[in-house]
């Protein structure tokens, strides 16, 4: 009784994390004993459909490959790139039991874990792709980021449309598995046409931005340091424009200004396509909340491509590599943030926190399996 009682509660706080037809009523169905950790797992068969789920409590790891609360520190560690070997050594056990844990983070969905509700769903998106190595083939990592957390992160053996709108399909699917009707606002993107006809082809009533940022630094990397300072205060002051109207006269102006006061061909190209290309920045100035430059998608990929030099990319099948990079994925939405960030803002305990504005467990890894519960879908 104490324990229907408890799911009782349980649900009228986080309904989110139980199927849709729990309201209907359920029935405990059966009970097993796990001999390796000593505990009971209750089952529930639920009234109006009949299927049966297991009540799994936090403080277990998945398949009870372990207490949460004795792996929570080693897998801590893995967000900055330490080995297996190293958890070993530290921490006893084997790479492979290590391994194991850690693409767990990579199974359930990563939008329905990480956003708990609807309304959560970021309306403006930045997305790239970064290129990477399975057993020394070039393989491409499609990667979707919104509100500080990574949304979507998948692998794709080439980098054309076709195959870059299956990767970012990934992302498509989960969102509307929590929202069958969403649709982002915008998305920026770099200048790549096939990054562009991917996202067009998913959703065709989105806006898109293309990053600014791009064309700063392609200027900047052909610039002397000689006229270098004169060229990027100039490019800058197009991007501090607060009209659609102003951005076009400065980017104007600016490709004028340099037909005819530099000399090197190579910063006069792109000081031209910035100036053709005028289209395509103008869409933020619809959209106030839009990303005009994918400065939060190049962090959150720095801190994906460090985790992947360590491990020295992939070694053995796509569909692993695959699982590993939203094991990566994961593994930064929940990770927990610095004592010292915490110091100056209390409320601020993850970037699921900072998404969502509440966490389950004041611990990450259970927040974390807490909110994977039915694989981050809700059923």
């Amino acid at each position: 009784m104490l324990y229907r009682h408890f799911l009782a509660e349980a649900y009228t706080t986080y309904p989110e994390l139980f199927p849709r037809a729990w309201q209907e009523g359920f029935t405990f169905h059966d009970a097993y004993q796990s001999k390796k950790e000593q505990i009971t797992i209750r089952r529930v068969k639920l009234k109006a459909s009949g299927e049966v789920f297991a009540l799994r409590p936090s403080f277990i790891m998945p398949y009870m490959s372990a207490r949460t609360d004795e792996v929570e520190k080693a897998l801590y560690l893995l967000q900055f790139g330490v080995p297996f070997a190293a958890l070993v050594h530290v921490f006893g056990r084997n790479e492979m039991f290590w391994y194991r844990l850690f693409l767990h983070f990579g199974r359930p969905s990563i939008v329905g874990t990480t956003v708990k509700a609807p309304e959560k769903l970021p309306a403006h998106l930045v997305a790239d792709e970064k290129m990477s190595w399975v057993g020394g083939e070039k393989l491409y990592i499609p990667t979707t980021v919104a509100a500080g957390c990574f949304l979507g992160a998948t692998v794709v053996r080439t980098a054309d449309a076709s195959n870059l709108t299956t990767g970012y399909q990934e992302f498509a699917d989960e969102a509307r598995q929590l929202d069958a009707a969403y649709q982002p606002t915008s998305v920026c993107t770099d200048g790549f046409h096939a990054t562009r006809k991917a996202w067009r082809t998913l959703f065709p009533s989105v806006s898109l931005v293309l990053c600014f940022l791009h064309s700063v630094i392609k200027l900047r990397d052909r610039c002397r340091q000689k006229v270098r300072t004169e060229v990027l205060d100039r490019v800058w002051r197009i991007y501090e424009a607060d009209s659609k109207r102003s951005f076009a006269q400065r980017a104007r102006r600016f490709g004028e200004w340099a037909v005819k006061h530099l000399t090197s061909p190579p910063l006069v190209e792109v000081a031209t396509k910035l100036r053709e290309r005028v289209a395509h920045y103008l869409p933020a100035y619809d959209h106030p909340a839009a990303h005009r430059t994918s400065n939060m998608v190049d962090r959150l990929m720095n801190y994906q491509d460090r985790k992947l030099y360590a491990m020295r990319y992939f070694h053995h099948s796509t569909e692993s590599a695959r699982v590993m990079v939203r094991a990566i994925a994961v593994l930064w939405n929940f990770h927990p943030y610095s004592a010292r960030l915490r110091r100056n803002d209390a409320a601020r305990a993850s970037p699921f926190c900072d998404l969502n504005g509440f966490q389950y467990h004041p611990n990450w890894l259970h927040n974390f399996l807490i909110a994977s519960s039915m694989g981050g879908l809700r059923l």
